[in-house]
């Protein structure tokens, strides 16, 4: 199998679907003349010409009405925000028609449209450019949040994604667009809503998704050394969740830890926990811990940046506090 980078598995998950369906095109700031800010659509301005991949003014509102629009007249367009920050300024058109259109027309139209971009923090890019919004989303009837942590459940879940006949919000990460992973050759689709266990293990289950996971993986490679076995649930769809594959773990390990870069307040951990206090609370042997950024803005110092965001250490201690390790 190849190993390929996440922005090539995003390229070609993209342009796979437009080879299939001429119904399909991409806009957003940049991604036709510049091959895309972080190059995931590197070469398909060259493939597929200037009516199928669409350079944007910097008026996210007006793309973003255009795109949706475009879906009652047949089209399956691919929004690009250069930053989900961004979408913020055409937020309306996706809460207010993209997720409803739906059932505000009695089933008239559907509105398969994928809106794509990275998510959270990045660095030094300071409280407005390193926000995280998949538990605003995910918090609308009539949209699906999908947040990758690999190349290859990008590819198949961005396949999947633009295949659907509803709206899609689709967040990857600046940070994560160099990553390598192994993507096979052949066609191939993910189930979205299916959650997908990394690690298995017996002790204590932590469950992620996003870039922030790999914090996880640190931490259970340190306590692995000290004989705990930790079990890894890669969310990979935030809504649907696939609550099942929580509660199942959670009956087998009895201990909770979830791992978030987004705030604490009203947070997907914060759904996750109630979910796991009313369908398993007779199987938890200690209180459910959950990992968040700082509840502040996000600094510029990297010295403040390294204590807002969650690490490694952060999971290792929510790890032993669910023990009882000292």
């Amino acid at each position: 199998m190849r190993t390929i980078q996440f922005r090539e598995a995003i390229k070609e998950a993209m342009s796979e679907e437009m080879r299939r369906d001429e119904d399909i095109y991409l806009m957003g700031e940049e991604v036709a003349e510049y091959n895309g800010a972080y190059k995931a659509s590197k070469g398909m301005l060259d493939e597929f010409g200037a009516k199928r991949v669409i350079d944007t003014p910097i008026a996210e509102l007006g793309f973003a009405g255009i795109a949706i629009g475009s879906t009652m007249t047949g089209n399956r367009p691919i929004v690009e925000f250069m930053t989900f920050n961004f979408s913020l300024v055409g937020i309306d058109q996706i809460i207010n028609n993209a997720a409803k259109i739906r059932q505000m027309s009695g089933g008239q139209f559907k509105c398969p449209i994928v809106f794509r971009g990275p998510t959270g923090s990045a660095g030094q890019l300071a409280a407005t450019h390193s926000q995280a919004f998949e538990n605003w989303y995910a918090n609308t009837p009539g949209l699906k949040v999908i947040v990758p942590s690999n190349p290859y459940d990008a590819k198949g879940l961005l396949k999947a994604a633009i295949r659907d006949d509803d709206p899609v919000i689709f967040m990857e990460s600046e940070q994560m667009y160099g990553d390598k992973g192994e993507v096979p050759d052949g066609e191939y689709i993910l189930p979205i809503g299916v959650a997908d266990i990394k690690r298995e293990g017996t002790d204590v289950t932590v469950v992620s998704f996003g870039k922030i996971i790999k914090e996880a993986y640190k931490a259970a490679a340190i306590v692995e050394k000290e004989g705990i076995s930790v079990e890894i649930i890669d969310l990979r769809t935030v809504r649907p969740m696939d609550y099942n594959a929580i509660l199942t773990s959670v009956k087998k390990t009895n201990r909770l830890v979830i791992l978030e870069e987004a705030w604490p307040f009203a947070s997907v951990a914060s759904e996750i926990t109630y979910q796991v206090q009313e369908n398993a609370f007779d199987y938890l042997d200690a209180p459910i811990q959950r990992i968040t950024t700082a509840d502040t803005p996000a600094p510029y110092s990297p010295v403040l940046l390294e204590e807002w965001l969650p690490n490694a250490n952060d999971v290792v201690n929510a790890i032993k506090k669910v023990l009882y390790v000292t």
